[in-house]
């Protein structure tokens, strides 16, 4: 599913406008990726939490030349579900 079909999906099924329901989705993704450029986390009790995580530097090797590199330290994100997802993909009875 992409942006365009979220959209879709999300205005059906509450009865938006695509026009709001668009509003919505970009405000509902740039306000997520804020609070993770600071640092913090985004938790929704039974869907899941976005955090950072952070990655050491380390040595690599370039895979044409074989040549070590160095590879810097980086952030990056990180989801991990909720229990009530988790059952639901997995297809958990209630």
């Amino acid at each position: 599913m992409n942006k365009t079909e979220l959209v879709d999906a999300i205005s059906k099924e509450a009865s938006l406008s695509k026009k709001d329901t668009e509003a919505f989705v970009k405000t509902f993704v740039d306000v997520i990726s804020k609070a993770l450029k600071k640092g913090d986390e985004v938790a929704l009790v039974g869907f899941g939490t976005f955090g950072v995580s952070k990655r050491a530097a380390r040595s690599g090797r370039n895979p044409k030349t074989g040549e070590t590199i160095k590879i810097a330290a980086s952030k990056t994100p990180k989801f991990k579900p909720g229990k009530a997802l988790k059952d639901l993909v997995n297809g958990a009875k209630k």
